[in-house]
């Protein structure tokens, strides 16, 4: 299963303009900004929050696992001059911070709200911690973090943020959101990180939570949910399972957001094997894709994309296997994390006999198509 929410609050703190903010800016960069002779480098770091309360309800009543992963999704706005393999990191903030009215393009600058001298303006003026030239740019807790890999090929960000979101849970911090930015120092001073060095890396830019197209960051809960109870039905033999007809037996044309939909898929010989006893029952009579785990590659599982833009949203793995119950196969979908008014299409994998010979992998794509509307 998988489940989204969107955050509350984020902003980009910059380090050439100490009291600018801009939290109601439509893009947040991870710049690195240099000089002629690379010994004057400027940078920036993206602050964001999110509320978990919908999320530990539905801990503590069973609904998300205990296997849960969290993912931190934010999507490229034309990032720049990216060097071909680098790291961004997310930490915890250690305390609290507002998200202000400015923008990077204000002139003047606006000063209230975070930015990378003050946690909540340039009137109330409280530094990050300690004293002005302790520390600017953000605090964290440096002992827990996650970090994402990027090659050049693309910048897009699906950062696994488990153990930060875990430790919020379980109240080892307060949630006051992530800081997101490269290796350095509190006030980038150490040479010897990617923000302080004289290495051109190039400037990071995401779509922020105002932004008007469909691409807001999103925190992302994934976890196994499947359920296996076949009943009295047969299974698929592997000689079925080699040319199967698939399809959705209750795919309706639009479903309301943030609704929670079970969908019904079948999978039958696309010419089963003739019964002069009774020769209807071959193409009626229901029976159940392979099962899969968190263990094993084999099973039936599904895959979400805006019909439009072929954007992946939930991609194939154990949080997208398929469930069995005496009817047949089903799964269940939250639709919080879809754009509404927009259209999305489920495309699916059914893998069997895995890590042998004989293993197979088919993939459907028969236009199953949906409307998300409010």
């Amino acid at each position: 299963m998988h489940y989204f929410i969107f955050p509350d609050i984020d902003t980009t703190i910059y380090q050439k303009s100490g009291s600018q903010n801009a939290g109601l800016d439509e893009i947040l960069e991870i710049q690195k900004n240099m000089s002629g002779t690379g010994t004057n480098v400027k940078v920036s770091r993206i602050l964001m929050k999110f509320n978990l309360n919908d999320i530990q309800a539905s801990i503590n009543n069973g609904t998300i696992s205990s296997d849960r992963k969290f993912y931190l999704n934010m999507y490229d706005a034309n990032s720049q001059n990216l060097s071909v393999s680098q790291s961004l990191y997310a930490y915890p903030i250690s305390g609290s911070w507002l998200e202000g009215q400015g923008t990077a393009a204000d002139n003047p600058i606006t000063q209230e709200g975070a930015s990378w001298d003050f946690r909540d303006g340039a009137t109330q003026k409280t530094y990050w911690s300690g004293s002005a030239t302790d520390f600017k740019g953000g605090a964290w807790y440096s002992t827990c973090y996650s970090s994402q890999s990027f090659e050049y090929e693309t910048s897009d960000m699906r950062m696994d943020v488990t153990p930060i979101v875990n430790k919020w849970l379980d109240g080892t911090f307060p949630n006051e959101g992530f800081i997101i930015k490269r290796s350095g120092s509190y006030t980038n001073d150490d040479t010897n990180t990617d923000e302080g060095s004289a290495d051109r890396l190039g400037n990071f830019k995401f779509f922020s939570r105002q932004t008007n197209t469909i691409y807001p960051p999103k925190l992302e809960v994934e976890w196994y949910d499947t359920k296996w109870s076949t009943g009295s039905l047969d299974p698929l033999t592997s000689t079925e399972l080699e040319d199967l007809s698939f399809y959705m037996k209750n795919l309706r044309p639009e479903y309301k957001e943030n609704s929670k939909v079970k969908f019904r898929i079948v999978g039958r010989a696309k010419y089963p094997t003739k019964s002069y006893s009774n020769t209807a029952s071959a193409y009626l009579t229901a029976k159940y894709l392979p099962s899969g785990s968190t263990l094993a590659k084999d099973g039936a599982y599904y895959s979400v994309k805006d019909a439009q833009t072929e954007d992946v949203i939930i991609p194939y793995g154990t949080g997208s296997l398929v469930s069995c119950d005496s009817t047949g196969n089903y799964f269940n979908l939250w639709m919080n994390g879809l754009q509404s008014e927009r259209y999305y299409k489920f495309e699916f994998k059914v893998v069997s006999g895995s890590d042998t010979v004989d293993e197979t992998n088919q993939y459907f794509d028969n236009d199953f198509t949906f409307k998300v509307v409010r």
